[in-house]
């Protein structure tokens, strides 16, 4: 989709149902590719900044791996040596790795900070995570459903915990896509309300329950989260006591519909949100998901990338 060159992917809002349906068909064929060891160089020799304030395991390693297996490579750049923000204006840094490189994946905290590289670069820029939204997980979440389902459309996705920037990602994807998507979270823990504006907007109706089970009952796929996220570890104990009964276990899962299958963005705490039976069962989808950020975010980058 020649539209797509030279696009930022900020957020699943920017994003039309038809775009993120040819991202992810794309996804599956490289997938497809990947294990059959056929090579799918589409961006060689391409350079990819990679900026993160934020640590990470999946998004760095997927993106490394995934731009190497397109024929290009990963250029590491360090916070403290760059000082987006602080040594040089993000309006500077914007303008002059536009001249470098041809991507910038950028994991920080403020949506602002994307959104301002994004204005002042001339070269896509794809927001790895923000403390407000997770696009790229969301990109793999949808990928993982159709892989084990079948389908979207008809799909009910059931969230419980907080409802954070993942939560916030995975409820757009489901309005775009046309899943039913319900949140459970304890009161003071709801995904913001611009947040279930937008996914309404696009076409989507979100519900926003207390109860988890009323999140679970019928839900073909069920979601969660850590419950204290980065940059929140002060509020770990009142976390811990608001959350307390939304841990998705057997007796949640039992609630879903048989078939259901069960994802976690990981990293996961382990007999918190979710317990390990759950989380290493045959339900689960987790492993797949992570899986899926590779195959999901090398689409992206072969779609934007000059």
């Amino acid at each position: 989709m020649a539209a797509l060159t030279g696009r930022d992917f900020l957020r699943i809002a920017d994003w039309a149902r038809d775009e993120l349906g040819e991202l992810i068909d794309l996804a599956d064929r490289l997938k497809d590719e990947q294990r059959r060891r056929e090579p799918h160089l589409l961006l060689p020799g391409r350079a990819l900044g990679l900026i993160f304030q934020k640590p990470s395991m999946r998004t760095q390693v997927s993106f490394d791996v995934g731009i190497n297996q397109l024929g290009g490579f990963a250029v590491d750049l360090p916070p403290g040596g760059i000082g987006l923000g602080e040594r040089e204006s993000v309006r500077d840094v914007g303008l002059v790795l536009s001249r470098y490189l041809d991507a910038i994946v950028i994991r920080t905290f403020e949506q602002e900070l994307v959104d301002e590289l994004a204005e002042h670069a001339t070269i896509p820029v794809i927001n790895g995570l923000t403390d407000t939204a997770h696009p790229c997980q969301a990109l793999a979440d949808a990928m993982t459903i159709r892989e084990r389902l079948g389908r979207w459309q008809g799909v009910r996705v059931g969230w419980v915990g907080d409802g954070n920037n993942v939560c916030a990602s995975l409820m757009a994807i489901c309005a775009k896509l046309g899943m039913e998507f319900v949140a459970a979270t304890p009161e003071g823990y709801e995904p913001a309300a611009e947040v279930v504006e937008a996914a309404r907007a696009a076409g989507g109706e979100p519900r926003l329950v207390r109860d988890p089970r009323d999140a679970a009952t019928g839900a073909n796929v069920l979601c969660t989260d850590v419950w204290t996220s980065m940059g929140q570890e002060t509020e770990r104990d009142e976390r811990l006591r608001a959350l307390g009964d939304y841990r998705i276990d057997s007796s949640l899962l039992a609630a879903a519909a048989a078939d259901a299958i069960v994802l976690h963005c990981l990293p996961a705490h382990v007999g918190e949100e979710i317990d390990a039976e759950v989380l290493y069962g045959s339900q689960s989808a987790a492993w797949d998901q992570a899986e899926n950020r590779l195959h999901a975010q090398k689409a992206l980058l072969a779609l934007v990338v000059a």
